[in-house]
């Protein structure tokens, strides 16, 4: 499956350096994993885990995209992690903190592999548009926790004073065609508000949402695949609209509402990633 078409509902962390969570990994019910070898691994043990990472994506994870997120080429471990990664079996690399174009440039000189920006500075988001551009790049993933903290933000249900941020990221990252994904909610015994962010960034248009934890997974994989009602509407509005087109019509109307070719085209994407959904669990 093309990795832009795959969906991204749910995209969960795992420390690259324990075994017990990277066995575990192959058994959940995620879209995507990112292998973290950056924050989830402690100073001593940086080199070591991209040993134990390596081994472990020897062994499938069936479906599931494999993204590996490194530490900052400022770092002294990210060269050495970008040159493991390029010999890893993944999908894709993710830097953290990208805020330029000539970021993802030194990446790609050291890992021929799809790239993914972490989107967390407000550096990076006012450089959205640029990075987005970027020939390489293949999906976004917001840092809010990052971004709040540079924004010094106080925490709100409706994460008012990260929209704008968010705003541009999505922007670009439509513009230009990459997977974007949500950033992480903290609380991860708090279904309700989960799912409450969750619809939001749906809402929004985030393809997915990414996750720090397995009881979030369920909330996440509900909230941004097509519901049972919008897969309905999308097959009445295309079979509305192709009658109406049959008969000499451009107009159709399904609920009480028109339905013209932009409405079609967006039904057709509804149960393409409702297909894709379901080829993932066959």
């Amino acid at each position: 499956m093309d990795m832009a078409a795959r969906p991204y509902r749910s995209v969960l962390y795992i420390p690259g350096s324990k075994d017990r969570a990277l066995e575990k990994a192959r058994t959940l019910p995620i879209d995507a994993i990112i292998f973290d070898l950056e924050d989830a691994v402690a100073p001593g043990e940086k080199v070591a885990a991209r040993g134990t990472l390596t081994a472990a994506l020897k062994t499938s994870y069936g479906n599931r995209t494999r993204i590996v997120r490194i530490n900052g080429l400022d770092t002294e471990w990210g060269e050495a992690d970008a040159k493991a990664v390029a010999e890893m079996d993944c999908d894709a690399i993710l830097l953290p903190k990208v805020e330029n174009a000539a970021q993802l440039d030194a990446l790609a000189s050291l890992c021929d592999k799809p790239l993914w920006a972490m989107m967390e500075t407000p550096k990076g988001m006012l450089a959205a548009a640029e990075i987005a551009a970027h020939p390489k790049l293949a999906g976004m993933v917001m840092g809010t926790n990052d971004l709040a903290k540079e924004l010094n933000s106080r925490f709100r249900a409706d994460r008012l004073p990260m929209l704008p941020g968010i705003g541009l990221c999505l922007l670009a990252a439509k513009a230009h065609d990459v997977v974007i994904v949500d950033g992480v909610y903290n609380a991860f015994k708090d279904d309700e508000g989960l799912k409450a962010e969750c619809e939001q960034g749906r809402d929004m248009g985030m393809d997915g949402k990414t996750l720090i934890h397995p009881a979030q997974i369920e909330v996440a994989n509900a909230a941004f695949a097509p519901s049972e009602a919008e897969i309905d509407l999308a097959k009445r509005q295309i079979d509305a609209f192709e009658e109406t087109v049959a008969k000499g019509g451009g107009v159709a109307v399904v609920d009480g509402k028109i339905v013209e070719n932009l409405h079609v085209e967006t039904a057709r994407k509804t149960l393409a990633k409702a297909e894709a959904i379901a080829a993932l669990t066959e």
